[in-house]
Order: structure tokens, then sequence, then C-alpha cells
């Protein structure tokens, strides 16, 4: 029979050695005692409870659920030891904030039953989850496909661009010479675009360290010079906020790629006068960033009072040459999504009209 661990301090001890390694998940874990009460927490679990292990352990579980009864069905379903069973989905209590429902798996510490292992997983997370693996999936095909496309313009495009130019020479008449230079500023137009396409993967990465403000206010500083009067740009900074490693330039591109977007797209209420995008910064904790657990993370988020993003599009918002404007190329957010990638971190977005939000997560640890 398996030694049973006495987990009801396990802040020291041997108990608090064994359960130790739980603080590295991101799944959140709770141990219920036979007295129904919570013997232990992970850290995760204090994030997604909203509360200290402290104020956790020795209360009584069954407050924790909106339903008093699920307490008991997953002790019924532990001590059927079904490992093929589905999780329960149930909503959980929070003191400060509003209920979160998660799927639980409830199974038995030891072989007497007496004590309830819950491993707890957010269903937004595991969306999230699903979403970032589905981004990175799509962003290494769009990077073939576009380094695969630019290769293949770029080599027919010089012979155009020359054989215009030779032209030119020939041509006795300055209106048939308008004409080649027509050819050549398209060329040179598509070469720019080639030269953007082929951005991400050309220069090498720098990696040093940055600070998440000195991005924000050089981003801030461009676009208001781009948009001097009708747009507000305001900071909502968090002031603790601990530097991070990566390539600062890249991560300047990328963030000023998104908040020129959202410019953009605000060109009817910059018009009247009361355009407004909020950069924020919030210090993220134990959080999932491409299935892997990062125990401190920068969260940065755009926020814009613009007309949303259109909802044919939503689905494709990241890829290239896909865009909601009639004037737009559709490589700023293909390029951010990127960049962002590139530095370990991953963006999504929510967008409805009247406020759009773009949200990055960049590891700090």
């Amino acid at each position: 029979m398996s030694p049973t661990l006495n987990v009801a301090r396990p802040q020291g001890g041997s108990a608090g050695a064994a359960l130790g390694g739980l603080d590295l998940l991101a799944t959140g874990v709770l141990v219920i005692g036979p007295d129904d009460c919570v013997a232990y927490a992970n850290q995760a679990a204090e994030v997604l409870l909203d509360a200290s292990r402290r104020h956790l352990i020795g209360h009584p579980a069954q407050r924790l659920f909106s339903d008093g009864h699920q307490l008991e069905r997953l002790w019924q379903s532990a001590a059927a030891g079904d490992l093929a069973q589905l999780p329960h989905v149930v909503e959980l209590r929070r003191p400060l904030r509003e209920p979160v429902v998660v799927q639980v798996m409830a199974s038995a510490l030891d072989d007497d039953g007496r004590q309830l292992l819950l491993e707890m997983t957010e269903i937004e997370q595991q969306l999230r989850v699903s979403r970032e693996d589905r981004q990175v999936g799509l962003s290494e095909a769009n990077r073939q496909l576009l380094r695969n496309l630019a290769h293949e313009i770029r080599n027919p495009l010089g012979g155009i661009r020359g054989a215009a130019q030779l032209l030119e020479r020939e041509l006795p008449l300055g209106e048939q010479r308008e004409y080649t230079r027509v050819i050549i500023a398209e060329a040179d137009r598509l070469q720019s675009l080639v030269d953007r396409l082929l951005a991400p993967h050309r220069a090498p990465r720098v990696v040093a360290e940055y600070s998440v403000h000195e991005l924000c206010e050089r981003v801030r500083a461009v676009i208001l010079a781009e948009f001097p009067r009708g747009l507000e740009i305001q900071r909502d900074y968090d002031a603790s906020m601990p530097s991070g490693r990566g390539d600062k330039e890249q991560l300047i591109q990328a963030l000023l790629n998104i908040v020129r977007n959202a410019a953009q797209a605000l060109a009817g209420r910059i018009a009247d006068g009361d355009a407004q995008i909020v950069l924020r910064t919030r210090v993220a904790r134990h959080v999932t960033i491409a299935r892997r657990h990062v125990r401190l993370a920068a969260e940065l988020t755009v926020i814009d009072n613009g007309p949303g993003v259109a909802d044919e599009i939503k689905d494709r918002i990241f890829f290239p040459l896909v865009t909601g404007r009639a004037d737009g190329t559709g490589l700023g957010l293909t390029l951010a999504q990127a960049f962002v990638l590139a530095n370990d971190g991953t963006i999504e977005f929510d967008s409805r009209p009247g406020r759009t939000a773009f949200r990055i997560l960049l590891p700090l640890t």
C-alpha cells in the first residue's frame, strides 16, 4: 500500500518537499483532506482562486464551489478510480472577483481514499493554449509561404525593371518614356513589398535587456507624430514591471505595427476628435506561453475604441495580405506576430464594436 502523504502543513517538512514540484505546474492543484478542508494548494491554484495559500489551507473546500454538492461528486469520482472518466466542469467562487469555470480531474492521493487530489484547468486557458498552438502552426506555414513567394517574385522582378530601364533609353519620345517610368515605379513598389515580407527572416536577432515601458514610449512618440490631432494615447503602466530580454528592435516594430494599425482603423474617430488608444502593461504570474509554464511575464495590451475587426476576417487577421482597409497591405499584423513569436511570446486579440484589444505576452523569467 502506498504511504499516505501528510500534507496538512505543506510549507515545511517532508510533505512540502514532496509536493513542492507542483508549484512548477500551470495547472491548479488542490489537496482536500479527510475533513473536507484544503490541505495543500500550489501557486497556480492561488492565481486561479485569487487567494493566498495561507487563506486557502484549512478552508472548507465545499465553500469554494458554487454548487455545494460538487465536492461530494468529486469524492465519488475519485473513489471510482476510472481513469477514462471525463473531467468535471465546475464553477469556483472567488472572494474578490467573479466566479471562474474550470475543468477538474479528481483522483485519490492514497490507497485509503482519505485525501483527494484536484487538478483544475481554466476552460479559457485551454482555449488559449489551443489558439496558441494553431497560431504557431499557421505562423510557420505563413513564413514558408512568404519566403517562397518572395523569392519567386524577386527573380523576375529585377529582369522586368532592368528591361524597362533599357527600353526607356531607346524610346525617342517623352510620352512613351512615361510608360516605362510606370513599370519601374511599380517594380520598385513590389520590391519594397518583397523586402518587407523577408524582413523578419533576414536580420540576425540581437538579444539584450529591454524595458517594456521604453518600447511603449518609443511607439507612442512615433504614432503621435504621425497623428498629431484627434488621437489620444493613454498610458496605463504597471510601475513594478521588471526588465525583459529579447530583440528590442523587433519588439518595437511589432508594437508599432499594432498601434499604427489601431490608429488607421480610428480614422473616423480621429476626424471627430475622440479617438483613443490605451497602452496597458501588467505583470502576469504563472502563465502558459506556447505550452511552457512561465513564472513571470509582461502583459502588454493595446486597446482602441474603433469600429472593431470585421467578422469575416477575424479568423484570418494574422494571415499575410489580409486587411480590412482598402489601402492596407495586410502585412502589419503578420509581421507583428512573427516578431512576437521570435521572442518566445504570444499575441491574441478580442474585438467588438467600440473596443479592440491586442494582448502580447512576453516571458520575463
